[in-house]
Order: C-alpha cells, then structure tokens, then sequence
C-alpha cells in the first residue's frame, strides 16, 4: 500500500502559476504510474494529467495541454504539476493518484480513474479572475 500526501494549493490570480506536490510513501515508488484529478464543485472528478512509471512519458488532458506539466523524481518518491497560465476554470480540489502497475511497460500513462488504486486527499486551487 502506499500513502499519498498532496501540497502546494492556494489561491492565486488568472496568469499566475502553482506548483503541486505529492509526497508518496509506502512501497516502491518506481512501481506506480502516477495520476492527478481534480474536482470542480458541483462536477465530477476529471483528468488532469498522468505519467509513467518511467516518467518517460506524460498525457494531458486538452484543457490543461500546454499550461500544466506533470514529473516525478522516483528518487524522492514525489510527482508534481507545474500549473501556468491559471484560468479561473482551473479551480477545484486537485487529487493526486498512484496506479500499481509493476509488471505493465514502464511507459504507459494511465487516464481513467478506475486505474488507479490510491488516492491523496486533495489540495484546492483557487484562480481569482
């Protein structure tokens, strides 16, 4: 099992950027394909981005492509999002996800948040017009 712990959420103006973490602990982090969500109040959860175990290779979701990019340092068990060019749309709860994935090639993402086994608990972001 591996425990996720999500930092870095505020508030900030339309323009400004923000750099989530997520802190993973537990087993070997190299094992995980990693994930972030995020939550809009009154929508459902939708994908942000995702990355491979490798951290070779990334996907995007076409509301964030080329604002938000996704990385990891498996050395420090951490994977984080680089948020630019922030919109007032991009508020929500931002939840970071691991998918145990051990035995998959090293460079699939994963997009579908049934394919992912453990959650954070969320950090908000908050883009003031």
């Amino acid at each position: 099992q591996v425990q996720l712990v999500e930092s870095g959420g505020g508030l900030v103006q339309a323009g400004g950027s923000l750099r989530l973490s997520c802190a993973a602990s537990g087993r070997t982090f190299s094992n995980y394909a990693m994930g972030w969500f995020r939550q809009a109040p009154g929508k459902e959860r939708e994908f942000v981005a995702a990355i491979s175990r490798s951290g070779d290779n990334t996907y995007y979701a076409d509301s964030v492509k080329g604002r938000f990019t996704v990385s990891r340092e498996n050395a420090k068990n951490t994977v984080y999002l680089q948020m630019d060019s922030l919109k007032p749309e991009d508020t929500a709860v931002y939840y970071c996800a691991a998918a145990f994935r051990p035995y998959s090639r090293n460079t699939r993402v994963y997009t579908e948040s049934n394919d992912y086994n453990y959650w954070g608990q969320g950090t908000q972001v908050t883009v003031s017009p």
